[in-house]
């Protein structure tokens, strides 16, 4: 389902008002390829995201938005960039803003296809020859690469 169902409950009370709410971003690594897909709503390639379920951990549903939207099983490695994003308009008309974790995630079974309506496509894309995709998705891929494992996060100093 594109829109979770708690999110339309909400909808239908407040309108295209913001909403703050919990992202995932799931970049699978299988060898030297990434698992893109191809997002129905505004044709842009990108990593696997989604939405947090009420209740769900982060890990959790980053496994299934992959499972969901590409038909391919993935884990958990590492959580490497907790951020807020820009506020965004989706195309519907409703604002919403995310505190993003971006998971390196680790291919373990299938093979990509678009499993539901939100991506028209779903493929393995060699990490050196990346398509065109918004600057924020390409740097969510490069925190996923840097190998020294430490976990990215945006602070402002604290004053």
């Amino acid at each position: 389902m594109p829109i979770p169902q708690f999110i339309v409950d909400l909808r239908a009370a407040i309108g295209h008002a913001p909403l703050w709410l919990t992202g995932v971003t799931a970049v699978v690594i299988r060898d030297d390829e990434v698992l893109l897909i191809e997002r129905a709503d505004n044709g842009i390639w990108a990593p696997v995201t989604g939405i947090v379920d009420p209740g769900e951990e982060p890990a959790d549903a980053a496994v299934r938005e992959v499972a969901e939207e590409t038909g391919v099983t993935a884990v958990p490695q590492r959580l490497v960039w907790v951020h807020a994003t820009a506020p965004v308009t989706h195309a519907n008309g409703d604002h919403a803003q995310y505190l993003d974790h971006v998971f390196a995630m680790r291919w373990v079974a299938g093979e990509p296809y678009p499993a539901d309506d939100e991506s028209t496509d779903a493929r393995w894309c060699a990490l050196a020859a990346l398509p065109e995709m918004p600057e924020r998705m390409r740097q969510r891929i490069a925190a996923v690469l840097n190998v020294h494992g430490e976990t990215r996060f945006e602070w402002n100093g604290g004053s």
